[in-house]
């Protein structure tokens, strides 16, 4: 749910600090949102892919923070989805750009909350948010830890220096590195690539200093994203989970004509490049 920057850099929560995250989320307008993505993600994307390694260990009880790369536009609907699908016992939040939640308030409704990158309170407000937000053992806190667009192949990854302190605040959380990746194989839509790693426990964290604790959340991060990028080389679906499929094919006249051809040949029309869904 964020664009441009988080508050995990040091950034501030907003201008105006104004209802907690908390309070103003609203699950009834979580669950209208979530359909409204899935269906806007169905129509623009071929398919959301899991990892067949990847498919995160939720824990049993204790909130949870998930932190990932930042690659595209498309991460804030990725992190709703995955959230919905596979932390479904978990009310989910995340930092999103102030001006952008300024834009589209609805976000702050389903758990978005404002960061604005010009003043030196961002770190505190940012954690101050995500302490009452992290004081529920059924809460979940997403964040782009890279705090910027960055390429999947960029290394080091550059995490910023907020996603070591979480742990500070939230000493029985779980927190889990993810992966996500974009790729064209097949189909005229693009392909959404996701893997979460090993869970690590925050008290476990807290026993390394703060820059040795970054360095280690980096190279966790970055073995899920070597490791995914490798399977997404492939090109090969078997190795993957498909949680959303899209609209495959072209349309058009081009699809129309295939479509007729199926017909006068008795065969049953499947609009993917290769005749069949993976």
């Amino acid at each position: 749910m964020h664009s441009g920057g988080n508050a995990a850099g040091g950034h501030r929560l907003s201008r105006r600090a104004g209802p907690s995250p908390v309070a103003r989320r609203n699950a009834t307008i979580h669950r209208f949102m979530v359909s409204m993505f899935r269906r806007y993600f169905a129509r623009h994307m071929n398919a959301l892919r899991i990892a067949a390694w990847g498919r995160p260990d939720v824990p049993r009880s204790g909130p949870v923070i998930v932190y990932s790369n930042h690659p595209s536009w498309w991460d804030a609907a990725v992190y709703i989805l995955a959230d919905d699908l596979l932390f479904p016992a978990y009310e989910s939040y995340a930092p999103i750009d102030a001006d952008m939640l300024g834009r589209y308030g609805v976000f702050g409704r389903i758990g978005a909350f404002g960061v604005d990158l010009h003043t030196a309170r961002g770190a505190a407000d940012f954690l101050k948010a995500s302490a009452d937000i992290l004081s529920s053992p059924r809460r979940a806190l997403w964040v782009t830890a890279q705090g910027r667009f960055a390429d999947v192949r960029e290394r080091p990854l550059g995490l910023k220096p907020g996603i070591a302190r979480l742990v500070e605040i939230a000493p029985e959380c779980t927190i889990i590195p993810l992966g996500i990746e974009y790729g064209f194989w097949l189909e005229r839509g693009p392909e959404a690539f996701l893997a979460f790693g090993d869970p690590m426990h925050g008290r476990d964290l807290l026993n390394l200093p703060r820059p040795a604790r970054l360095r280690y959340l980096d190279a966790a991060l970055t073995t899920v994203l070597d490791r995914l990028s490798d399977d997404v080389k492939t090109r090969d679906p078997a190795r993957f989970q498909s949680l959303i499929e899209g609209r495959a094919g072209v349309g058009g006249v081009y699809d129309g004509w295939r479509r007729m051809t199926s017909a006068l040949s008795g065969r049953s029309f499947d609009p993917s490049h290769e005749g069949r869904r993976s």
